[in-house]
């Protein structure tokens, strides 16, 4: 067996068996596979996708490559939540911090960007302090002391899939069904929660562009879940625009803030209490109304952003230190009408452009650049008025490559649902 034939073999469109698939994982692994061989292997998965049979297996591979997560000395219900990516979903800096107000344990491991979508990671690293890397003692002690935690996939812990992880970021192999479910689910099966809230991105700004293949990834990962006796519920979400309004770390951190102090945009904080009722309603085996009161008292009274500034500080970071980028620039309409489209996906490339996300896996991210929305979809606008501002570090766009995000029109098409459908 080598890998030249495995490339050949899934180009020809044939199945892997469960021992090609080991032997794949264990050379890329140990240095015996290279970059160069994986991302053909990986470009043709993506062209010709994979069996239920190999996507279950290639989980399983990737889930027993290193460590998993004991969260048995974390006594309750432990609810995990993940999003497929998005632009501006900052969701998770959120949620995770919500739902722990309502009582109920959230162990959360994340990631860093990928693609043209930003990692919550990198947004949590844009807090002055903040400490991401910690040991497995003092994770599960935070999260029995207060409930909540955020941090990254520790260094031994689904290793085969960090790897590929990073190398589908920089080889065009982002955008594949089976990739996309494998590599959540090997995370999140690690992580030892008992149920997941998968919110799956669907539009021009997500990995999965239409509702029928969000379905097919939404239903691949329950499976999964039902193979290894863990819930799983997704929660299928427009991306056909950015969600919030800012787009960019530090500046979705501070629209995170104003989502938990009751002030966020209508959009963002309706998605947000959405999932969050559903993750509440799981962990404390609580009707959906019943749930829903708690989240929404607990975003009026206070309490949910007392429980990110305990996280916040818990983990040593400082939110009155969050730096943006003081070259701040207003972009105008051009013409008047109804904003009737956003490019959700060419928005966050242009933001990925000008730093805030990775083009190789050693680009450093300039957190303070980004951008922000003045207005979405639905929204009138009148010619020369601001449609967005552009925080700009060292690299430099152009007022056109923005302006072409917008499509701006006299009539609006019709809108598109927040939330398109719940599967379980």
């Amino acid at each position: 067996m080598n890998i030249i034939e495995l490339i050949n073999k899934k180009k020809n469109k044939e199945t892997l068996t469960k021992d090609e698939l080991k032997f794949i994982v264990d050379g890329y692994l140990s240095g015996d596979i290279k970059d160069y061989q994986m991302s053909a292997l990986l470009m043709a998965i993506c062209i010709n996708g994979m069996e239920d049979v190999e996507t279950y297996n290639f989980t399983d591979l990737m889930l027993n490559s290193g460590d998993k997560i004991d969260l048995s000395e974390i006594k309750g219900i432990k609810v995990d939540k993940h999003s497929t990516g998005g632009v501006g979903d900052k969701t998770t800096l959120i949620l995770a911090p919500l739902v722990a107000s309502c009582g109920v344990y959230v162990p959360k491991m994340s990631g860093r960007s990928l693609g043209h979508t930003g990692g919550t990671i990198d947004k949590l690293e844009s807090i002055n302090g903040f400490k991401v890397d910690l040991k497995r003692e003092d994770f599960i002690k935070e999260v029995n002391d207060i409930k909540v935690a955020i941090v990254s996939q520790t260094g031994n812990l689904v290793p085969a899939d960090k790897k590929i992880y990073a190398l589908r970021d920089v080889s065009g192999t982002v955008e594949s069904i089976p990739l996309i479910a494998s590599s959540i689910m090997s995370k999140k099966l690690a992580c030892g929660a008992n149920k997941i809230v998968l919110d799956v991105k669907v539009g021009n700004g997500a990995l999965m562009k239409n509702l029928e293949d969000a379905s097919i990834l939404a239903d691949t990962m329950i499976k999964i879940g039902k193979n290894n006796n863990v819930e799983v519920v997704c929660v299928l979400t427009d991306m056909s625009q950015p969600l919030g309004n800012a787009i960019g770390n530090s500046l979705e951190v501070l629209e995170s803030i104003e989502v938990l102090k009751g002030n966020g945009p209508k959009d963002l904080t309706s998605l947000v209490i959405k999932i969050a009722t559903i993750m509440v309603s799981l962990g404390k085996s609580i009707s959906y109304d019943d749930a829903l009161k708690e989240v929404e008292e607990n975003l009026k009274n206070g309490k949910a952003y007392n429980k990110f500034c305990e996280m916040i500080k818990y983990q040593q970071g400082d939110i009155n230190n969050i730096e943006v980028s003081k070259r701040v620039f207003s972009i105008k309409s051009s013409k008047t009408g109804f904003v009737n489209a956003i490019n959700a996906y060419e928005l966050g490339e242009i933001t990925r452009k000008i730093g805030a996300g990775r083009y190789s896996k050693t680009d450093i991210i300039n957190h303070g650049v980004g951008v922000v929305l003045n207005k979405k979809v639905g929204d009138y606008v009148l010619q020369d008025e601001e449609l967005l501002k552009v925080y700009l570090g060292d690299k430099d766009i152009t007022v056109g490559e923005i302006l072409e995000c917008f499509e701006i029109t006299q009539k609006l098409d019709e809108k598109i649902p927040l939330i398109h459908k719940i599967i379980k």
